[in-house]
């Protein structure tokens, strides 16, 4: 790989010890494969795995598997994640820490395709509510795939520009911008983020860098935090933008610990909290974090409700539907185009008000589909840790059925008829209609495998 002599030149201009090297480990090393469990499913790291530094839920394999073909990683037991990234952990859980563990509101407003919010849905304090948002109409839905694996009710997913978030002036406690950059740290996998490389981009992104970082710090409360990233290396794109956010914004960076553990370097040039992950010196990619206090110290407001509410239903439509008997736990149920949802009451008048402002993709648990007279349980229902098991008749899958649902083929069960809650491993995959003679696959075919390469033995992550 031949990395642009622009970006080489800029690199050593820093005269930083911590990046001398970062060309030769971009062009010649390969990179790490990481993954983070999801403790909410009783997922556990293996005993003999070797641990992320910064993350306890995070750890390293020795080789990249088929992760396809792990029905693991369908169920939402675990997320593929560089390590590097997992460091977004330690932020939230120092901040958390530092505001006593209280239930926080989050904002992720860059957060396709879901690896950081899975990783701060995990480290935020227990009845936190969090809204991923994403710009790309695509990305969007796969972040809104992968937070309902991930299974956490208290969620909003939307998509938009970051100026609709002005509206919920100081609405949140922590707003993560891991910000659109030039990439510079994706190069070593990531043959584009060579070819596209320029001083343009760069210029192009630190400018798009600053409208984001400007209308996200009004939706943060004063005395709340920012969580400033992005996955390059230029002092542009990072240590001038906080920079900018601390003398021109108001806020001021705080430590958190990281500067050290197991080679992350500090900032460059900058007496500022920052926090550097470089090829060569960790093992992850390239990462740069600064988290960021706000000026002044104000509880978050409680957003008013604008014109679009969502429709609350005082009883489910449609026969037969048993909404509140699906779940475990205190839900308001409200209707999003065909679908019944159900959202956690002690967060749903924030989350109602706060999803009036914004074009949502998915809130709280999509319990339901109503067709007519028939009522479907979703498939973000079977994954959902508010799912009550109890209501559901429920069949034991063997590896070979396993993906062949997951492929969303016909498959053939031993059930009662009607709707039947498959599992893998004792853990839900998903539903299907038993029919009798044959059962119904119900699994999105949006979701599904598709390619046909099916090992002889499942992947062992876990």
């Amino acid at each position: 790989m031949k990395l642009p002599e622009e970006f080489i030149a800029e690199i050593e201009s820093y005269g930083a010890a911590c990046l001398a090297g970062v060309a030769d480990a971009l062009a010649s090393t390969e990179p790490e494969v990481s993954v983070r469990v999801n403790e909410a499913k009783g997922a556990k790291v293996p005993k003999d795995a070797e641990k992320v530094a910064w993350c306890e839920t995070g750890f390293y394999l020795s080789e990249r598997p088929q992760f396809t073909f792990d029905p693991a990683l369908h169920q939402g037991l675990y997320y593929v994640q560089d390590a590097s990234s997992m460091a977004i952990a330690q932020a939230i859980a120092h901040i958390a820490e530092a505001a006593g563990n209280q239930a926080m509101k989050y904002l992720d407003a860059c957060a396709a395709p879901g690896g950081k919010t899975t990783a701060a849905i995990a480290s935020l304090p227990s009845g936190s509510v969090v809204v991923a948002n994403e710009y790309d109409y695509r990305r969007a839905a796969i972040l809104a795939e992968n937070l309902a694996k991930w299974g956490a009710p208290s969620v909003i997913v939307s998509r938009g520009d970051t100026a609709r978030f002005t509206n919920l002036r100081n609405c949140f406690d922590i707003i993560a911008a891991d910000v659109p950059c030039s990439g510079e740290g994706m190069m070593r996998k990531d043959d584009e983020a060579v070819a596209q490389w320029s001083q343009a981009l760069v210029a192009e992104c630190a400018a798009r860098q600053r409208e984001i970082v400007n209308n996200l710090w009004e939706a943060l409360r004063p005395g709340g935090w920012m969580i400033y990233s992005t996955c390059t290396f230029n002092r542009h794109e990072n240590e001038e933008m906080v920079d900018y956010i601390c003398d021109e914004l108001g806020g001021e960076t705080i430590d958190i610990g990281l500067n050290g553990v197991a080679g992350v370097a500090s900032a460059v040039n900058s007496d500022r909290y920052c926090y550097r992950f470089v090829p060569g010196r960790v093992r992850g990619e390239g990462l740069f974090m600064s988290v960021i206090r706000k000026n002044g110290n104000q509880s978050a407001n409680e957003p008013k409700m604008a014109k679009k509410p969502l429709t609350l239903i005082g009883k489910a439509p449609g026969d037969g539907l048993k909404a509140m008997e699906w779940l475990q736990g205190d839900y308001e149920l409200a209707t999003l185009g065909e679908s019944v949802i159900a959202i956690p009451k002690d967060n749903a008048k924030w989350m109602r008000a706060t999803a009036s402002w914004l074009d949502v993709v998915s809130i709280g648990v999509n319990v339901a589909t109503v067709k007519g007279r028939d009522v479907i349980p979703s498939q973000e229902l079977a994954l959902s840790t508010a799912l009550n098991r109890n209501e559901f008749q429920s069949v034991e899958l063997d590896y070979p059925t396993a993906i062949s649902y997951l492929r969303h083929e016909a498959i053939s069960i031993e059930a009662p008829r009607g709707f039947v809650l498959l599992t893998y491993g004792s853990i839900p995959l998903g539903f299907v209609k038993n029919l009798g003679n044959r059962a119904n696959n119900l699994y999105p075919s949006a979701w599904r495998i598709m390619s046909q390469n099916t090992p002889a033995i499942a992947p062992k992550i876990l």
